[in-house]
């Protein structure tokens, strides 16, 4: 695709969400920045605001296979992957597709399943692969997996262990919406609920078009030094006792080549990782003890780690950088 061509087709598929989800652009580019690199996405918030409402308002507007898996804790390994049924007419055993054999596939409240369920969808969001009694089945492209889940209320749920949180991409949070889409969202919802009048805008073909487009977008040997460095950074800060893995690198740039792209470029800069750096590596980073005592959370930690670390060249602020501002035109080395 052009330049024009790509835009064009993402902001109509951006604009066809923020119908259900409003005020929340960043929120809603982001998460097609993951569909867009070949990733998964984890919506973690309180309750009511709109987390499955935005993986739903995605997937329509994809013209693409979508299935929903609410998780509970009676929900089997099978249900997730598919299972070999025995056919009494041809005494043979055929296999039954599972809920995750779609393009886009929405897992709500995902840690109330039980870990073992959980890990059914491990080799599926890493190899795009299911293997079920010693035979593999390929996913289709696209293939996404959007789950959501709540911080609070514990009670009766399973921690997503770290080898499933590292397979998600990017964790967002929704937030609540300001005054002004709240009161919007009033007149929106009153009678009926805009995310049934959705309809796709683009199809399978189109998004593999895009993903294709994604992948061309230049990333230069300086800017590839910086993302290594920066997930070299969460391994060696002494507030944190595990760093980001290196599979969080590739992630990391696939992602920021999505942003570019989304953005109208055709390369990669290093506010593009600066921006990314929370949403994309702190749900994979474990805090000290001492930190964790302190309060301080590893997105507040990992802000500051991209403000200490040398760039390139000049940079613009991150969202989630919170310090006081610096003056412009200035090189950022703050390392020591």
């Amino acid at each position: 695709m052009t330049v024009d061509e790509f835009r064009a087709t993402t902001n109509a598929i951006v604009a066809n969400i923020e119908q259900v989800i409003e005020g929340k652009t960043a929120t809603v580019r982001l998460a097609l920045a993951v569909l867009l690199a070949e990733g998964h996405l984890l919506i973690e918030d309180v309750p009511g605001v709109g987390k499955t409402k935005l993986a739903k308002a995605l997937a329509r507007s994809i013209d693409c296979s979508v299935r929903r898996i609410q998780f509970t804790p009676d929900l089997l390994p099978s249900d997730v992957t598919g299972v070999s049924v025995y056919n009494q007419e041809t005494r043979e055993f055929e296999f039954k597709p599972g809920a995750v054999f779609a393009n886009l596939v929405v897992g709500d409240e995902i840690n109330r399943a039980s870990p073992k369920t959980q890990s059914a969808l491990l080799e599926c969001m890493e190899e795009h692969q299911v293997t079920v009694d010693g035979v593999t089945y390929t996913m289709e492209i696209p293939f996404m997996v959007v789950a959501t889940q709540n911080p609070i209320e514990m009670e009766g749920t399973y921690p997503l262990p770290e080898a499933q949180r590292d397979r998600f991409t990017a964790r967002i949070a929704m937030g609540y919406p300001d005054a002004a889409a709240e009161y919007a969202m009033l007149d929106g919802y009153h009678s009926h609920d805009p995310l049934e009048d959705l309809t796709a805008v683009v199809d399978g073909g189109t998004v593999r078009r895009l993903i294709a487009t994604v992948r061309s977008v230049h990333v230069a040997e300086a800017v590839k030094r910086y993302a290594v460095e920066l997930v070299t950074a969460t391994r060696e800060a002494p507030e944190l006792r595990l760093g980001a893995s290196p599979r969080s690198t590739l992630q990391l740039l696939r992602t920021a080549k999505a942003v570019a792209a989304l953005d109208g470029r055709d390369y990669v800069v290093p506010d593009d990782l600066q921006t990314l750096a929370v949403p994309v590596l702190a749900h994979r980073v474990i805090p000290t003890a001492d930190a964790q005592l302190a309060r301080r959370t590893t997105d507040a930690i990992l802000s500051e780690l991209v403000h200490r670390l040398p760039v390139p060249h000049d940079r613009g602020r991150s969202p989630y950088d919170t310090r006081p501002a610096t003056p412009p035109n200035s090189f950022y080395d703050r390392r020591g």
